[in-house]
């Protein structure tokens, strides 16, 4: 009860015109950017995080929680339209999507992805209201030692789990780490890895790495691939659903929301593998299969709703333990702390009515996605029309007022040019980049935890170990790190007893 009058007291504070405003405006920017194949919310959020400067943190993060839900609505737009993902969470949309578009079904597809989106969002926030206070209650009676292996598990799932290759994953890993160590160190004073320059004495704030990954990377690695002439754009039709469509869609709109949710909170967990999980379950209860390949409904319907269930699942770590799972919750955290507030268990305490506020603005941007997608959405496709060189002209002016209003110095240009660089060599030969954001983030906490453990057991190693959670904790993670050798050693058994039965 006390967290359902939290949350009525959130609806209270969210229910403003300026409030309401705000998060109009953020779920306008998300269902843009999502649209916008190359952009996505973590890129957007980064851009406005120096123009939320001079905002009350309740406000910004109304609008970052629409930007970060419309995202999710915007990515299957172009998925169906253009067969082109607009967010990687939008890539299995795309094998029936596209497929019913171009057999004139476009917007059915178009509504049903719609209206999963706002059935499993609702559900998800339902159960983001309940879960996040669980999850606080048992963080709050972790220590150092538990947190520390927490953290260990979410940069070694982080950078398992993502990229083509593991070695690629924690190479990303080790550029965060070594990004998040440059500055002075809090304990000893000493300067590390500044190479005597003073600019660097207090480390690369995290917006500048954001901004100089996302948005400087993909504008160079756009630029780099850009190719003359245009995507076709299949025209929209009526969105709407017929009753057949409806009977076919409610289905994988709840299971899809079952799916979502729990891998969205899960460090690592992300989109992609629920939205297929999604698919692959459609598309064996379904009884209409020959119509799989060829535009089934259900194969849009089922990974939308996990898509965007996911988006609230990732919500209750970044809370409830201030671990991000995915790019835009990274740097959601960076906002939080930019604004001096950690993310964790004593966030629901010190910061209740910002928590509240946040949770009620996505049900209310939930609703306001809906109304925006449904009838409008032949205006949003006049987006896909855009002269790319224009677009990335744009983010590139922005990230650089954003980047110089951090220090109001010129040696933040210099970095975001370098990081810009990187970003460009990380897409081109396959890193991902949400290890090294993660890595910049939980790195220096991970430094702090570890270092707390050590003063606490007198610098014995065995402080890192801890209780119980610990233990389990790093269990998990030597399944994580092992699990390759086992599998290669379980295929080379196979092939031997091939082998010999041959």
């Amino acid at each position: 009860m006390e967290n359902l009058n939290a949350l009525i007291d959130g609806f209270g504070a969210i229910l403003t015109p300026g409030n309401l405003l705000i998060a109009l405006i953020g779920v306008t920017i998300g269902t843009a950017v999502g649209m916008l194949p190359g952009l996505g919310t973590a890129m957007a959020i980064a851009l406005l995080l120096p123009i939320t400067y001079g905002m009350e943190p309740t406000q910004a993060f109304i609008m970052f929680g629409g930007i970060f839900y419309g995202g999710m609505y915007g990515g299957s737009t172009t998925a169906i339209l253009l067969n082109t993902p607009g967010q990687s969470s939008s890539v299995v949309t795309v094998l029936e999507g596209y497929k019913m578009a171009r057999n004139g079904r476009g917007g059915q597809a178009l509504a049903t992805a719609a209206i999963g989106s706002f059935v499993a969002g609702t559900i998800a926030t339902i159960a983001l209201v309940f879960v996040t206070p669980i999850t606080v209650e048992f963080a709050i009676g972790l220590g150092a030692p538990e947190y520390f292996a927490i953290m260990m598990l979410a940069l070694i799932a982080t950078a398992s789990v993502l990229g083509s290759s593991r070695i690629r994953g924690f190479a990303s890993l080790l550029m965060g780490l070594v990004i998040g160590t440059i500055g002075i160190d809090a304990v000893t004073g000493q300067q590390r890895l500044t190479y005597g320059v003073p600019e660097l004495a207090n480390g690369i704030d995290i917006v500048v790495v954001a901004v100089g990954a996302f948005a400087v990377g993909e504008a160079l690695w756009t630029a780099a691939r850009r190719r003359n002439g245009k995507d076709e754009i299949v025209p929209v039709g009526r969105v709407w659903m017929g009753r057949s469509d409806w009977r076919r869609s409610w289905g994988p709109w709840l299971r899809g929301s079952a799916l979502g949710f729990p891998f969205g909170a899960v460090p690592a967990g992300g989109a992609e593998v629920p939205t297929f999980l999604s698919y692959v379950t459609e598309r064996r209860l379904s009884k209409h299969k020959d119509e799989f390949g060829n535009g089934a409904i259900e194969g849009v319907a089922g990974p939308e709703a996990a898509n965007n269930a996911s988006a609230a699942g990732t919500l209750v770590p970044m809370l409830a333990l201030g671990l991000p799972c995915n790019a835009t919750a990274a740097v959601m955290l960076a906002a939080f702390q930019t604004y001096g507030i950690q993310p964790g268990p004593l966030l629901f305490e010190k910061e209740s009515a910002l928590v509240w506020t946040l949770i009620a603005g996505l049900f209310v941007g939930n609703a306001m996605l809906l109304v925006l997608n449904m009838p409008l959405i032949p205006m949003w496709v006049k987006l896909l029309r855009i002269p790319k060189p224009y677009l990335f002209a744009g983010i590139l002016f922005f990230a650089s007022m954003g980047a110089y209003a951090t220090s109001g110095q010129a040696f933040e240009l210099y970095i975001l040019l370098a990081l810009g660089l990187i970003g460009l060599a990380m897409r081109r030969f396959g890193i991902p980049m949400l290890p090294m954001i993660v890595g910049v983030i939980l790195g220096p906490m991970a430094e702090r935890q570890a270092r707390m453990s050590l003063q606490l057991s007198g610098g014995d190693l065995s402080g890192l170990i801890g209780g119980p959670v610990a233990w389990t904790v790093y269990a998990v993670v030597a399944v994580i790190a092992l699990w390759p050798l086992v599998s290669l050693a379980r295929r080379r058994a196979a092939k031997g007893r091939e082998a010999v039965a041959a």
